[in-house]
């Protein structure tokens, strides 16, 4: 997703030499998607053009927020196929699965037999999904289908965000490999560090830079399998091959687990909203996502309104099959009598709604789920599909 651009478009010159120097360095594992735009495309042109294609695995996305039905899992399939120049898929994922709703209607429509015979074929030979919802949901979903691997948002500044700790270890401990997106929170835990922060990362290890304390706090982790780090420059990628070539479960030293602890203090500090992310509240009877919404609102705060907004996007609404944001609350009370440190849920929630949901994000919104409506026919009948959302920010 984040090759080197020049005007917008991939620049190719840079994105085969940062390939090339990635497959010459060790890396093997490229994570890339249908929807990001000219992405397959490059790397199957640069994988072919050099004949190294077998030397690293490839790792790509079924697009299911435009899936109008069953006829488009082959259609996408065969069109990235053509893309990469390949015959075969090594890490095949359902791209932003939310909830067990949106699981549930993909089984509906033969998926689980689709992904068996592409697994026959040899055309896909791991399965898994990325996750964007809540930490119920994914809990759920890794048991609900006899998963490769799965792929989770994870960083120090979201440890208890969608999936979380608490879905990481269990994931591991099915014996699932997860690979971690977004460990550097999209770059903000990498150049956007509020000044605080980042001083106090320099004092505790001048010569490690804030990105490489994020990826060491990842890799001190033993249920972290690989991470996806989104190398845009050559310094970049030699920094993190040089810290991977280093990096060890448990290698943090107790200084470095109480800098941590001192930097999410300063977070901490700037949260509006004292959400720890227990998910005490959940399930909430009207589906609000309400650690989601709390954090994406935190996060507006601590790493500006647009990162807000689009964590807020991601985790509670426009990939879901379900909408799950701050708007849908009615007041009920049930999360406010389970919460166990007594924050004032629904007013809270109406804060996120004003901040997060503006009129003109609402009205994007609608448009959006217009737009991606599925429409199919049941594979199993007449009629329409399942009445669910899909769409993208």
């Amino acid at each position: 997703m984040r090759f080197p651009k020049n005007l917008g478009l991939i620049d190719m010159r840079k994105t085969e030499q940062l390939v090339l120097d990635a497959i010459n360095g060790g890396i093997n594992y490229f994570d890339t998607a249908y929807i990001y735009p000219g992405s397959e495309e490059a790397l199957g042109a640069i994988l072919e053009k050099h004949r190294v294609r077998e030397k690293v695995y490839i790792a790509t996305k079924l697009p299911i927020v435009i899936c109008r039905g069953p006829e488009d899992f082959d259609k996408f399939f065969d069109k990235q196929l053509k893309r990469l120049r390949t015959t075969h898929i090594d890490y095949y994922l359902l791209h932003m699965l939310t909830d067990e709703a949106s699981w549930e209607k993909l089984c509906r429509w033969g998926i689980k037999d689709w992904i068996e015979g592409k697994k026959k074929s040899g055309a896909i030979r791991q399965m898994g999904f990325s996750f964007h919802g809540i930490q119920n949901e994914f809990l759920k979903l890794i048991d609900d289908y006899e998963w490769d691997f799965c792929q989770i948002q994870y960083n120090y500044a979201g440890e208890n965000f969608q999936a979380g700790v608490t879905g990481l270890k269990k994931a591991a401990a099915k014996g699932l490999p997860c690979i971690i997106m977004e460990p550097l929170l999209g770059g903000k835990l990498a150049n956007n560090l509020p000044r605080e922060a980042a001083g106090l990362f320099k004092k505790a290890n001048p010569q490690l830079s804030p990105a490489a304390w994020a990826f060491r706090w990842l890799w001190d982790q033993g249920e972290v399998t690989l991470t996806l780090s989104g190398m845009q420059e050559p310094a970049q990628l030699h920094e993190n091959l040089a810290l991977a070539a280093a990096a060890v479960p448990g290698m943090l030293t107790a200084g470095e687990r109480e800098t941590f602890r001192k930097v999410l203090a300063l977070f901490n500090a700037s949260y509006k909203i004292r959400c720890t992310g227990c998910n005490y509240c959940m399930p909430c009877p009207r589906r609000v996502n309400i650690p989601a919404c709390f954090a994406a609102y935190n996060t507006s705060y601590s790493m500006g309104l647009v990162q807000g907004m689009q964590q807020y996007t991601t985790s509670t609404g426009v990939t879901s099959e379900h909408t799950s944001g701050a708007g849908l609350c009615v007041k009920c009370g049930n999360c406010e009598k389970h919460c166990p440190q007594h924050l004032p849920i629904i007013a809270s929630l109406q804060l996120v709604r004003k901040r997060l949901e503006p009129f003109w994000y609402r009205a994007l919104i609608f448009l959006a789920r217009l737009l991606f409506k599925p429409h199919g026919r049941n594979p199993r009948g007449s009629g329409n599909s399942p009445a669910g959302l899909a769409g993208k920010a």
